[in-house]
Order: C-alpha cells, then sequence, then structure tokens
C-alpha cells in the first residue's frame, strides 16, 4: 500500500487563499477555520507560518502591495518607449485577471474591505500615491504636457477595474489617444 502526502503549504499558499477569499466572499472570510477547510488543511498549518490573525492580515497587505506595484512594473517592457510604457501599463491594470490571486474583484474588494479598516485604508491610500506617481513619471518621461493626466488615467483604471466593464481596452484607449 502506499501513502500519498499532500505537499506541504506554505505561507504564499495561505495568502493567495486569503485574497481569493476576499475576493470572492469580503474581510470576514479571513479567518483560520474558513481558510484551512478551503485548503484542505487544519487551522494548525495556519499557525504554523503565522503567529496569529493580525500578523496574517498584515503579510496579506504586504504581499498585495508588493505584486499590485512592483509585480505589475517588472512586466514592462523596459525597451520600450515611455509612450509605449505607459499604455502596457494601462492596458495591464484593466486587464488582469488571475484568479489565483482573486481576479478581476480584488482590488474593488479591497477597496471595500478599506472603508471598515483603518490599516487597509492606509495601504490602499499608499498604493494609490505609489501608483499615481509612477503614472506621473511615465507621463513626463512620455511628453504629457496635461497635470492631471496621471489622476484621470488612475481614476479610469479604478472605476473600469469596479465596475469590470468588458470593453474596457476601448475606454482605456479612448482617453489613450485624448492625451
Amino acid at each position: 500500500m502506499t501513502s500519498t502526502t499532500r505537499p506541504r503549504l506554505t505561507a504564499e499558499d495561505w495568502l493567495m487563499a486569503g485574497f481569493r477569499a476576499l475576493a470572492c466572499s469580503g474581510p470576514a472570510a479571513l479567518k483560520a477555520e474558513p481558510l484551512a477547510r478551503d485548503l484542505g488543511t487544519t487551522k494548525g498549518s495556519f499557525y504554523w507560518h503565522f503567529k496569529d490573525l493580525p500578523d496574517y492580515l498584515t503579510r496579506l497587505i504586504r504581499l498585495w502591495e508588493e505584486r499590485a506595484f512592483d509585480g505589475v512594473i517588472a512586466l514592462l517592457d523596459p525597451a520600450a518607449t515611455p509612450r509605449a510604457r505607459l499604455e502596457q501599463l494601462c492596458f495591464l491594470a484593466v486587464g488582469f485577471r488571475d484568479d489565483s490571486y482573486g481576479g478581476a474583484v480584488l482590488e474593488p474588494a479591497l477597496r471595500a474591505w478599506a472603508l471598515a479598516s483603518p490599516e487597509v485604508a492606509h495601504a490602499v491610500a499608499r498604493m494609490d500615491a505609489r501608483r499615481i506617481a509612477y503614472l506621473a513619471s511615465l507621463c513626463r518621461e512620455a511628453c504629457i504636457a496635461n497635470p492631471d493626466a496621471p489622476e484621470a488615467l488612475y481614476a479610469l483604471i479604478v472605476g473600469l477595474e469596479t465596475l469590470d466593464m468588458k470593453d474596457a481596452h476601448r475606454s482605456m484607449r479612448l482617453l489613450l489617444t485624448a492625451l
């Protein structure tokens, strides 16, 4: 008789499960018991990787900040012109659909969570500021003179994520063409 052993879960497995749970069920689903059930394991595995629930939530937000900024910027073609990088970034932002990471509804779910959690609200505000600053630098490099362009682009990105519009690329193309 052979025994099959499941691979050990990593902290990242738990965090990715948290993103999916948040996207599907909201922040109430971010507890050890329901996450363990979804992963087919015990709460003991959760506490092996995280000191407690606040530690887990802090690391969840930290991973989101890393992936949602650095991970996206790393996908841009460094050899492309500034205008092309700006367009790549905008289309990546409105086209992101990685279901292993919570899919298209993760960012709106984080923004909804931020309404009830000061810690999450601070993280979202940091991310917004960081993203707008990066958009501003790309706009400057692309010689886009309108000082409101970065905020307008970002507002469209956030709005398209929230609306989950099926033709988001068309809306983004309209704004980029107007710049």
